[in-house]
C-alpha cells in the first residue's frame, strides 16, 4: 500500500531543491536576499504538488512537470509577497513579511523579480503543448490580479453577499490551483475531458481550502498557523465567516456589533475578536463553514470519476482529502 504522506514529502523535498537552484545569485543583493528569504520560508507546497499529481494523473511523469510546477510555487509566493504589502501584513508562515523586514519598495521589487523568474522555470518545460502551457500560466497572473482587486473592493463596500465572495475566491485562490491541474494535465497529454474534469477538482478544492482557511483564522493555534488569531477580523476582511454572521444573526446587539466592524474595517483588541467569535459560536457560523468545506470537498472529489483509474488519481483524493482535515 502506497504511503501518501511519505510520497507527498517526497515531492515535496524535489521542489524544495528545485527552489534553491533559483536562489543562487547575490548580486544586487537588494533583490536577491529578499527574493530567497521568501522561496526559503517553507509552506505546504501544495500548487506544485497539485501540478504534478494531475501530470500523473494524466498518464505523465514528475519529471517533466518539476520545472513547470517550480514556477508556480514562485508565482504563489509572488502573490504572497504583494499581498501582505497591500493588507499591511507583519508576519507570514510565522516570519516577519519582506515589507516589514526590508521595506515596501523592496518587496514591491522582489515580488517582479519572482515573476521573472516563474517564467524563466515554465520555459524550460519540455512539451510540445509549451503554447497553451504559458497561456494557462499567463491567464492565471490575470485572474488572480482581478481576485485581488475584489477583495481590496470588498474591504471598502458596506455590503457583500456570500456569492460575490465566492467569485472572489474563486478568482484568487481556485484560479491559481484550476491553473496547476491544467498546467499538469496538459503536460501528461491528457484529453480535454480529463483536462476539464481536473479543473474543476481544483476549482472545488481551492474554494473549499479558502473556506478552511477562513475558519482556521479564528479557530487555529497562532503559533502553528503562522499568523495572528483573529487576523481576519482585525483587518475587516469580509470573510465567509463574517458574511454568514451578517446574513443569520438575529439580534439587535450582535447585529450592531458586526455593523460596526464594518464601519470600522475591523476589530481593535482580543476581546472584540472573542466577541466576534461568541456571535460566530451563537448562529453556528463555524459549522456553516465547515459544512460548506466539507460540500466542496466532496464535489472535487466526485470529479475524479472522470479520470481513468491509477495512483495518482487516488493521491488526488487523499490530498483533498488531507486539506479539509488541516489543523494549520
Amino acid at each position: 500500500m502506497i504511503n501518501y504522506k511519505e510520497r507527498y514529502e517526497f515531492y515535496k523535498n524535489l521542489i524544495e531543491d528545485k527552489l534553491l537552484t533559483f536562489t543562487t545569485k547575490v548580486s544586487p543583493a537588494g533583490i536577491y536576499e529578499p527574493m530567497k528569504y521568501i522561496l526559503d520560508g517553507g509552506g505546504k507546497r501544495i500548487r506544485p504538488m497539485l501540478l504534478i499529481l494531475c501530470c500523473e494523473a494524466a498518464g505523465g511523469k514528475a519529471d517533466d512537470a518539476l520545472n513547470a510546477a517550480t514556477a508556480i510555487e514562485i508565482l504563489h509566493n509572488f502573490t504572497l509577497v504583494h499581498d501582505d504589502i497591500m493588507d499591511n501584513a507583519d508576519t507570514r508562515r510565522g516570519r516577519e513579511t519582506i515589507h516589514k523586514k526590508w521595506d515596501r519598495d523592496t518587496a514591491i521589487l522582489a515580488g517582479d523579480g519572482l515573476i521573472g523568474y516563474a517564467y524563466k522555470s515554465l520555459l524550460l518545460t519540455k512539451s510540445e503543448r509549451i503554447q497553451d502551457i504559458a497561456k494557462s500560466f499567463t491567464e492565471a497572473i490575470i485572474e488572480v490580479c482581478e481576485g485581488q482587486s475584489y477583495d481590496k473592493e470588498f474591504e471598502l463596500r458596506k455590503k457583500v453577499k456570500i456569492d460575490e465572495y465566492i467569485m472572489m475566491i474563486d478568482k484568487k485562490t481556485s484560479e491559481l490551483l484550476k491553473c496547476c491541474a491544467e498546467i499538469g494535465a496538459l503536460i501528461g497529454n491528457a484529453s480535454q475531458k480529463e483536462i476539464d474534469a481536473l479543473k474543476l477538482y481544483a476549482l472545488y478544492t481551492g474554494l473549499a481550502f479558502q473556506i478552511q482557511d477562513d475558519l482556521l483564522d479564528i479557530t487555529a493555534d497562532e503559533k502553528k498557523f503562522g499568523k495572528r488569531t483573529g487576523g481576519d477580523l482585525y483587518e475587516g476582511k469580509k470573510t465567509y465567516l463574517l458574511l454568514k454572521a451578517i446574513e443569520t444573526a438575529t439580534d439587535a446587539e450582535d447585529k450592531e456589533f458586526l455593523h460596526y466592524i464594518i464601519e470600522n474595517k475591523g476589530v481593535k483588541n482580543e476581546s472584540e475578536v472573542q466577541k466576534a467569535k461568541e456571535i460566530y459560536e451563537k448562529y453556528g457560523v463555524m459549522e456553516s463553514a465547515a459544512k460548506k468545506v466539507e460540500e466542496y470537498t466532496n464535489m472535487a472529489n466526485e470529479e475524479l470519476n472522470h479520470i481513468k483509474e491509477s495512483d495518482a488519481k487516488l493521491m488526488l483524493k487523499w490530498f483533498s482529502d488531507m486539506l479539509l482535515n488541516r489543523k494549520t
